[in-house]
Order: C-alpha cells, then structure tokens, then sequence
C-alpha cells in the first residue's frame, strides 16, 4: 500500500509541473501577441508575410478619382475613415508627414493687371479648399466707404443710393495698416475721410441771349461724368464742421469734425510709400453724371471690415475652385472617328495627329481646358467606351480675382494666416 501511493503522488507531482508549463507557455505566448499588437491593430495586419501592400487599381482608381459618366458622376465621395482600407491592409488615416511631402502649390497664371491668377493646390483635401474659398470671399478684411455725409446733391440718383454707390468702390490701400473701428471715435488710426465736390457748370451763354451758333462754337459740355478719380483723400480728417447743440456756445472755441484726428495721416510713416486712393483702373469707375447746374457735395469715411459683415468688404469678385480634368481615351481612335470626336469638342481639347501611310490619330492635347460638358461621349453607348471623364479627387485649380484692393497673392497669404489662427484657437480651446 505504502509503494501504491507513493506512485501515485509522484504521478500528481508530474501532472502539476506539466500544467504549470502549459500556463507558463500559454502566458508568454499571449505576452507576445501583446507586443506584436502594441503598433495597433494594422501594424500587426502589415507584418503579416501575405497581406497586399497596395490597393487593386481599380479600387485605387475609385478612390482617388471622379467618373464623369453621360447620366451622372460616380465616386463623387472623398473617403476619410481610417479604416476603410483594413481589409487589405491600408492604413488610410491622416499623417501629417504624408500631408508635408505631398502637399505643393504651383503657380500657372498671373494676369497683365495683375487683378487675378490661378494656382493649383495638389494633396490636400475638399475641405481645406473651399474653406480658403470661403475665408478669401467673407473673411480677409479691406477697406470701404461705410459713413456718407451730403451737404448738397442735386443730382438724380437719390442719397441712399449714391451713399450705396460710393461704398462698393474698392478702395487701394492696404488694411493690415489700419484697426477697426468697432465703437471707438473715427481717428487717423482706423478712418479714411474722401471729400467729393463737383459741378456741372450752367450755361451762361444761353442764359444771355446768345445766339445757337456761338453756343455751339463754344461747345460747352452737356453734362459730366463722376468719376472715382474725384474723390479726394484728407490726410487731415473731415472738414465738415458739427452743428453746434447749444447755440449759445462760444464762437470763439474751436469748432469741432466728424473726425478725431491728432495728426495728419500723411505724416505718418506707414502711410509714406503707400498713398490712399484710387489706382487704374479703379479711378475710371463712375460714380454718377451731372446736368447742367447739378452739383454734389459730400465727405465718405471708410473703415476696415469683413465681407460677412457687408459685400462692400470682401476682396475678391469671385474666389473658386475646381478638380484637375482627366481626359483618357481607352483605346485609339483613328481617320474619321478622330475628326468627329475633335469637332464635337467646345473647347479645343482634343488634336489630331498624321501617323503612318496618310492616317491620322486622335490625342488629347489639352486636358486642362475640359469643362465637362460631356460632349465628347454623347452619341451612343460607343463614345463612352472609347472615352473617359474623370476628375483628380486631390488636386485643385483655384481662382482668385481681386477687387484691386489688394493683389491675389497677397489675398491667399492673408487666408493662410486666418485659417491658421483659427485651429491655433480650436487647439487652445481644446487644451
């Protein structure tokens, strides 16, 4: 009996050490699939040995790319989820050095008078672009006429819209060296006064009884045109004086302006290279017309302010944007079919070139004019075979036209510093 269970306690010591060096290895092992998981959960799926690295094309196709079809675009969606691609292995989250080595911005045209330009942004998402869209038309401040004070208009157009008028003016002066005004009083910080004094002179002549022939000799002009160009700066505020509220107040003290100027703005060093006024072809706009005997008299005062606040504000006539075309011709098109397809074309986006034995072949010699009209795969199911529309999801030509407030250039570093300062608020809100 002694022998029986001294086996048998040996047999239960052998099967605890083996138990415990089951646990032991079931342990390191799950130690180790902690630390293959550490990097996350697509880490691990990209150190596996049979995991694609990239998308199939025609999945990568999809993605980065929109189909122009006859009925209706497809894949129109920018895909952000991170994980849309973990089936295959693609980490599609944002990284920021991705972003940096992909990102550029490349200059393609600068107009002569230097009112707009176009650019192209490339690696950057829908989002960013219509946000500086957005930014450059209801956020960059200039400066406009705001305060009209008439002394005299005889002239047909009514005050309010004269006042409306003179508003929409783009003043050429640079508002970063102004402040805004909000409720403080107008000084030589935050306020630009124009004085507006112009005549049309009445016929004396025919008023004497002169003859029409000499009136004609004479020639003198019917009427005149208002110009921006009349408008005149005054470096030392307004001129116009307050009504006095008491009336029996001391005539000898100084009377006092719409104003509240210390000093005069022309002295000022900011103001020394860069004069306030009206720059070709801003000083050719016309403002009203006068008929004989006709006269307007009147002080504008302009401060700084955002376009959505008011339209008179916003810098541009138009900022927009719009996807790189794609023009892909799925198989070659030759001889007739070539000249057919060239014809259907509005803009001029396909040419023809001379091949072999007298044939010619159709190539795409400007994609970028591609308006997406469609055209070219209208006629049947076998246009839209041979050809295919897309748009580049990631790459955008932009368009800015400037009011002639301030150049384009200046107009888009100005949007970039806006949108950086606003997450430069999230982040701080945030932390």
């Amino acid at each position: 009996m002694a022998k029986k269970d001294q086996k048998m306690s040996e047999t239960e010591t052998e099967e605890e050490e083996t138990e415990a060096e089951s646990m032991s290895e079931s342990e390191s092992g799950s130690e180790e699939q902690k630390q293959e998981s550490k990097g996350g959960g697509i880490d691990y799926i990209m150190s596996l040995p049979d995991v694609p690295r990239n998308l199939p094309p025609h999945v990568e196709l999809q993605r980065t790319r929109v189909f122009a079809n006859i009925d209706a675009p497809t894949h129109t969606d920018s895909i952000q989820y991170s994980g849309a691609f973990a089936s295959v292995g693609l980490d599609n989250s944002f990284r920021l050095d991705q972003f940096r080595n992909n990102f550029r911005v490349e200059v393609i045209r600068f107009s002569d008078d230097g009112m707009d330009m176009e650019f192209d942004m490339i690696g950057i998402d829908p989002a960013i672009a219509n946000a500086f869209r957005r930014i450059l038309i209801a956020e960059v401040p200039t400066m406009a006429i705001e305060k009209v004070f008439i002394a005299n208009n005889t002239s047909l157009i009514q005050d309010e819209v004269l006042a409306h008028r003179l508003g929409l003016i783009p003043i050429s002066v640079d508002p970063r060296l102004f402040e805004y005004a909000e409720n403080n009083a107008p000084n030589e910080r935050n306020t630009i006064v124009f004085k507006l004094h112009v005549q049309c002179a009445k016929d004396l002549e025919e008023e004497k009884g002169q003859s029409k022939k000499k009136k004609e000799e004479k020639k003198v002009p019917p009427r005149i045109t208002v110009k921006a160009k009349d408008l005149k700066w005054l470096p030392k505020g307004s001129e116009f004086y307050l009504e006095s509220e008491d009336s029996n107040s001391n005539s000898s003290s100084k009377s006092k302006t719409y104003t509240s100027f210390t000093c005069s703005q022309d002295s000022l060093p900011k103001f020394s290279n860069n004069k306030i006024g009206f720059k070709e072809p801003l000083d050719d706009i016309n403002i009203a017309r006068l008929g004989p005997g006709q006269e307007i008299e009147l002080e504008a005062q302009a401060v700084k302010g955002v376009g959505k606040t008011h339209a008179k504000w916003s810098p541009v006539a138009t900022a927009w944007y719009r996807m790189l075309p794609e023009v892909v011709l799925l198989e070659e098109i030759e001889d007739e079919d070539a000249e057919t397809l060239k014809e259907k074309c509005p803009v001029g986006v396909f040419d023809i070139e001379d091949i072999a034995n007298g044939r010619k072949r159709l190539t795409v010699a400007r994609p970028r004019a591609c308006t997406l009209c469609r055209e070219c795969i209208r006629g049947g199911e076998e246009w839209e075979k041979r050809v295919s529309l897309r748009r580049v999801k990631d790459h955008f030509i932009f368009t800015i036209e400037s009011t002639g407030a301030l150049p384009p250039e200046v107009l888009f570093t100005e949007a970039v510093k806006i949108l950086e300062s606003k997450c430069e608020r999230v982040i701080s809100e945030l932390s």
